[in-house]
């Protein structure tokens, strides 16, 4: 494994544990309100997304997940406490279909099949976070999601091999982060004019 590679990994892991270390602390200080949901879905699907890039030899490039999920991880367990208690039937419909895509996986058996549905699962659960920041834009932490847009773009050059179990995810998340930070961006803007008028 070329040495550049290793290092760009750790750059994204060191760049993921920087941005989310910025979101738990404006968590602790109420500023940012996770949605439980959301982190729950991304912990269960991110570990196996992990294991099925290992699988299809992406090296130092699965670190990343490797990282985020453990991030996912510890902030479902502090959004238990602080994070976002409204949970709606459209929540709901959000896990149980993420909870489909997941049994799906188990019976299918497929590696590529699996890692489309997994990426699959991750957008789906990411519905209760762009709902509430719809409403609430400035629940978000801007910075957050523009380095994590950026962090996994970073990680696409540390990937060891090439293909759709190890390409998709960071592709996948590269655009979903950066057209929700443009959502925050848009909605602060006319939540900020709304006020103005």
């Amino acid at each position: 494994m070329p040495l550049y590679k290793i290092i760009i990994s750790i750059i994204a892991v060191i760049l993921s544990f920087v941005g989310y270390g910025v979101y738990v602390r404006d968590i602790l200080k109420r500023k940012t309100t996770p949605h439980t949901f959301t982190f729950l879905i991304w912990s269960i699907s991110s570990s196996i997304t992990w294991a099925l890039q290992v699988y299809g030899g992406a090296g130092a490039g699965s670190w990343i997940t490797l990282a985020v999920t453990l991030i996912c991880i510890a902030i479902f367990f502090i959004s238990l406490k602080y994070g976002e208690k409204h949970i709606t039937l459209l929540d709901i419909l959000f896990l149980v279909i993420s909870l489909v895509a997941l049994f799906l996986w188990l019976v299918i058996k497929q590696p590529v099949w699996s890692m489309i549905l997994l990426v699959a699962t991750e957008v789906i659960g990411f519905g209760p976070t762009i709902r509430k920041a719809w409403n609430k834009p400035h629940a978000e932490s801007l910075f957050v999601w523009e380095l994590t847009s950026f962090r996994h773009g970073l990680s696409i050059f540390a990937l060891q091999k090439f293909n759709i179990l190890t390409v998709l995810y960071p592709v996948t998340w590269v655009v979903v982060n950066a057209l929700f930070s443009l959502l925050l961006i848009m909605r602060r803007k006319q939540l900020k004019t709304r006020v103005a008028s």
